[in-house]
């Protein structure tokens, strides 16, 4: 037994079920797949070291540690919801300013972590620039920002930094790409493309360096270009490929625009961070909202593992 492990998303997600005794209308409420509810179930009994329901035919019955479980969890999400009621009450102090520096990258999904943050707290006045690494670093440098989200830490800073957002980098390409079908491609192959990449000092960029220099392997860009919005432009028509981060690229991929290679080494496991300088005193409302970023990212984590599991 590890209820270390256990995480307050799959108490909810057990809370549904034994509510509803059916995997169906649980996933429905909790806006998941059924795949996906069953396994964090199955990762919520391993963490428990006890079957928690039994399945009789079409139905599904809690056990004797389900059943305990289940009072436990409705008497937490309780307390959790009257705390909830409290905190509320004390964050309509929760206002003012807040100024918030990000790498490009982040544009796809930055304005809707704000978004959402706004809708708890109104009263915060924003101000989010998104811009190149190098001025990213330099604004970091000069202390304009509360908050600065990146994907790589400059090492010439003393930084308080938190990852909260996984950043899987994967090689893409037309969806006519010769290579678009094949599996498991090397990377000696991969380097004979065109690269089209951004500017020098991209967290990306140097991701991409660093790889190809382990395997004492080379890419010259074949073109640069300053957004992730025309780098992909360019490769759609076919004037390369490239390397971009999973979020750059959720619209391509649900109407097969663009290309996903199977490129060995790929996915580049790389995270988010959000990021200030060491010793900086955050105001209540940028300690909020980098509190909020990592709970936020928890979730979405989470839900990624478990639709990529089923």
């Amino acid at each position: 037994m590890n209820l270390r492990h256990i995480t307050l998303h799959q108490l909810r997600l057990f809370n549904s079920l034994a509510k509803h005794l059916s995997y169906t209308r649980a996933a429905e409420e909790m806006h998941l797949s059924q795949p996906a509810m069953s396994i964090q179930i199955k990762r919520l009994e391993e963490s428990v070291g006890l079957p928690l329901v039994d399945k009789v035919g079409m139905k599904i019955f809690l056990t004797e540690a389900g059943t305990e479980l289940a009072e436990t969890t409705l008497d937490v999400l309780d307390r959790l919801d009257s705390f909830n009621v409290d905190m509320l009450q004390l964050d309509k102090r929760i206002k003012g300013p807040l100024k918030i520096g990000a790498i490009s990258t982040a544009t796809y999904f930055m304005p809707h972590l704000l978004g959402l943050f706004l809708r708890n707290y109104p009263d915060v006045k924003p101000n989010l620039t998104i811009t190149n690494q190098a001025t990213v670093i330099q604004r970091l440098e000069e202390n304009i920002d509360d908050l600065v989200v990146m994907g790589r830490k400059p090492d010439h800073l003393e930084l308080e930094s938190e990852e909260f957002l996984d950043n899987p980098l994967v090689v893409i390409a037309p969806i006519n790409h010769p290579l678009a079908k094949e599996k498991n491609i090397s990377l000696e192959r991969i380097a004979t493309e065109r690269f089209i990449s951004r500017e020098l000092g991209s967290g990306t960029r140097e991701a991409l360096r660093r790889l190809f220099s382990e395997h004492g392997l080379e890419v010259k860009p074949y073109m640069e270009l300053g957004s992730a919005e025309a780098i992909k432009q360019a490769v759609m028509v076919g004037l390369g490929v490239s390397v971009m981060s999973v979020h750059n690229l959720q619209l391509e991929l649900e109407v097969d625009r663009i290309a996903v290679l199977d490129i060995k080494y790929f996915p580049l496991k790389r995270k988010w961070y959000v990021v200030h300088l060491k010793g900086k005193k955050l105001s209540s409302v940028a300690s909020h909202f980098r509190d909020f970023l990592i709970e936020e990212g928890e979730k979405i984590c989470s839900v990624n593992k478990a639709n990529k599991s089923s």
